[in-house]
């Protein structure tokens, strides 16, 4: 499937971006973590988090949300992350290449097998997810 999107987006268009889904705050907790979670653990983290934002704006359902984070689980993969930490991750989000100017964009779900991209998000927004997802 990856190389078939990327085929078709091969300047990194939405289409494309769909593949990064999970990455944003994936990428920021491997930087904070110094590489000691593997990228799939971190995606994993990001992946609740991308479904936490997009349950927050009523993009998913409740039951979609407890999806991610039951299949995540039942794989044994992580779905929390330090709640110490967000004052870290935080800045490292904007690094992103996904991002534009001060725009941090998050690829989500609007229900199963359907994307979409979030680019208005505040600072609350971010922080109440964040604390949903921290432990």
């Amino acid at each position: 499937m990856k190389a078939e999107v990327v085929s078709v987006d091969f300047k990194e268009s939405f289409a494309r971006e769909i593949l990064n889904y999970g990455h944003t705050l994936g990428h920021a907790i491997e930087i904070h973590s110094k590489f000691k979670l593997r990228h799939g653990e971190a995606v994993s983290i990001g992946l609740v988090y991308a479904a936490e934002l997009a349950a927050a704006r009523s993009l998913i359902s409740s039951e979609i949300l407890a999806m991610h984070r039951n299949l995540l689980s039942n794989l044994n993969l992580p779905i929390t992350y330090y709640r110490t930490a967000w004052p870290t991750l935080r800045p490292i989000l904007a690094l992103d290449k996904k991002s534009r100017g001060d725009t941090i964009r998050f690829v989500t779900l609007t229900g199963l097998g359907s994307t979409s991209r979030l680019e208005d998000l505040t600072s609350n927004e971010l922080d109440e997810a964040y604390e949903r997802i921290s432990s």
